[in-house]
């Protein structure tokens, strides 16, 4: 069996070590523009290939599968499907675990996510305005500045999928700040407009949506387009320092299990979150006419007005959320992939072991706002001591040069991954090794020691039964997911009836 895997981060060497694992022994081909010292070796000992080259270009990888008379190809991250790779593998009759362009929508645009979610009257919503220029966008915002409250207190977004990056959220609750942070949301429109330039494959540029808090988590799904499996609930941790400060992240660390559940959140809150993920797979499917092969996943928060809600959808495995789930899954990844292929994944069983996983991002500093003061450092990894510290190394964004020399390539540097009894102890784990990975010039490296911990999984349980406590509250009393606003003049309002009118028009 021969299996191409496309993209060179973290999560694709964790994908391509599970694929040569199996009882197939397949040969194992890649195509990833970084050349991941981890995906190269499993590439080496199976007798396949790694060839360095774009992962967004259809051409390139349908004709590097075709030529190598691949089984299958499996796709790791978003931006592949947003270009149309497995459209093109499909047109050439190679099965491809990977969303379609058409389904991968609900990634791609945030913006027509929510309209599709509404639309179908999907659970877990946020109310929402898609703006195509920041200027209107701030014209709305001035206007009702000081009448809907839901307009008041807001997260800013890009409206497409950008890696994570250009979210800001802003409480205008202060009378007092008021101006200032007016202000404030004017600057950043901007700077989501300009932002926004880079990708003209969307109409909406900025979306903005009202502000919730809870506990966020990740429910990663396999699916053939018929049946929606769900994995271990993960929670990534997205700020780029300890206890959730600083810049966002593509995710600095993340944790799971023991259990199909995080130990902050209840297997009905795991039900609810699957229901809303199988809703939306059906929903895109209604919409596009098109069968969904692949992995989908909810990056979805426990809020006060809704329980389970969507925050973003995935059309692909989360990095580092795929390290998790793929360490304890005990299923051979091949038969998964297919059973997608062949549409019969209702008669797989999946089965996870219950160990606790806890994983940690390190990188250089610059990431994530200045990647170019993070790339071109010489990396120095003491991999033996990682694995007698009973920890498994992940590379991420370095590069394997020809005269034997890895160099950091400006996002995380690799990805540390521990199992054990309980979350703390599979944290402590990892940090005993942390030094084993140093970059050889001297350049500083940073982590989040804080993953995993005590101290953060309370903060997290406290949090999440503030929430339940509101949002059961709301469920007794049928309020779940109605809001009330009131405008000068005028009295109570609908912002509900008030948004679902906005989309007929």
């Amino acid at each position: 069996m021969k299996i191409l895997g496309v993209g060179s981060g973290a999560r694709e060497h964790a994908i391509a070590k599970k694929l040569s694992e199996s009882r197939y022994n397949p040969k194992i081909y890649w195509v990833g523009e970084n050349r991941n010292p981890g995906i190269l070796r499993i590439c080496e000992r199976s007798e396949g290939e790694f060839i360095q080259g774009s992962t967004t270009d259809p051409e390139f990888v349908g004709s590097t599968a075709k030529r190598l008379g691949v089984d299958f190809v499996f796709v790791g991250p978003e931006e592949p499907n947003f270009h149309g790779v497995p459209d093109r593998l499909e047109a050439l009759k190679i099965p491809c675990i990977g969303a379609n362009r058409s389904v991968a929508l609900i990634e791609m645009s945030k913006a027509e996510m929510r309209r599709l979610q509404w639309e179908y009257d999907v659970p877990g919503k946020l109310l929402f305005q898609t703006f195509k220029s920041a200027e209107e966008a701030y014209a709305t915002l001035q206007r009702y500045s000081e009448t809907l409250t839901w307009l008041q207190n807001v997260a800013l977004k890009p409206a497409r999928q950008a890696g994570g990056k250009g979210v800001k959220v802003v409480e205008d609750r202060q009378i007092y700040l008021h101006e200032e942070k007016q202000r404030f949301k004017s600057k950043h429109v901007g700077w989501l407009e300009g932002y926004m330039r880079g990708y003209g494959d969307i109409e909406d540029k900025i979306l903005v949506e009202e502000n919730v808090w809870g506990p966020e988590y990740t429910l990663q799904c396999f699916t053939d387009g018929k049946t929606v499996l769900g994995m271990p609930m993960v929670q990534d941790n997205k700020n780029a320092h300890e206890f959730d400060i600083g810049t966002e992240t593509g995710g600095m660390g993340s944790i799971s299990g023991p259990d199909m559940c995080l130990p902050f959140l209840t297997m009905s809150e795991y039900e609810a979150s699957l229901r809303i993920v199988e809703k939306m797979v059906s929903a895109i499917q209604d919409k596009t006419g098109k069968r969904y092969h692949g992995v989908v996943a909810g990056q979805m928060m426990l809020t006060e007005v809704e329980g389970p809600t969507i925050i973003e959808m995935y059309s692909r495995l989360g990095d580092p959320e795929a390290l998790n789930v793929l360490h304890t899954l005990k299923n051979d990844l091949v038969d998964v992939c297919l059973a997608i292929i062949d549409e019969r994944l209702s008669g797989v069983r999946l089965e996870f072991g219950n160990k606790a996983v806890v994983v940690k991002a390190i990188a250089p500093k610059g990431y994530p706002d200045n990647r170019r003061l993070a790339a071109g450092h010489p990396v120095e990894v003491d991999e033996a001591r990682i694995a007698e510290g009973g920890c498994e190394l992940f590379w991420a964004s370095c590069s394997l040069q020809e005269d034997g020399r890895i160099v950091s390539a400006g996002s995380r540097l690799v990805e540390i991954l521990a199992a054990d009894e309980t979350l703390p102890e599979a944290s402590a784990r990892i940090e005993k090794v942390i030094s084993a990975v140093r970059l050889a010039d001297g350049w500083g490296l940073f982590h989040r020691s804080d993953i995993g911990s005590e101290e953060l999984l309370k903060r997290r349980a406290e949090l999440a039964e503030r929430v339940r406590r509101l949002y059961h509250y709301r469920l007794e009393k049928g309020t779940i997911g109605k809001r009330v606003d009131w405008l000068p003049g005028v009295g109570k309002v609908d912002p509900v009836k008030m948004l679902k009118e906005g989309l007929r028009r």
